[in-house]
């Protein structure tokens, strides 16, 4: 398993609405994640600067490079570009985070 992790940014006044939209993640959403070979996702919320830091382990066999092509992949994209910071497609911007410590 490889341990990825990365930083995207909520828009302001937005913490409630994007924590309930990911209680209520489409079941078929969390289905291709899976397929996928996304394991152990989770999101945290740094309140101080709105950066939300997430981090997932992915299976030797993984396809996430094929997710963004995903319809379902974009259609969740577009329902939640109001939300955060997003590219003109409503990818999230995301910047990836380089590991510097592991405590095993």
């Amino acid at each position: 398993m490889e341990t990825v992790a990365f930083r995207m940014t909520l828009k302001p006044g937005m913490r409630e609405e994007y924590e309930k939209r990911h209680r209520e993640i489409w079941p078929v959403l969390a289905d291709a994640l899976r397929a996928a070979g996304i394991r152990d996702y989770r999101i945290f919320l740094d309140e101080s600067t709105g950066h939300l830091f997430a981090i997932y382990q992915r299976t030797d066999t993984h396809t996430t490079d094929a997710l963004p092509a995903l319809p379902i992949m974009r259609k969740w994209w577009d329902y939640m570009a109001e939300l955060m910071e997003t590219h003109a497609d409503n990818a999230p911007v995301t910047v990836p985070l380089v590991p510097v410590f592991h405590l095993p």
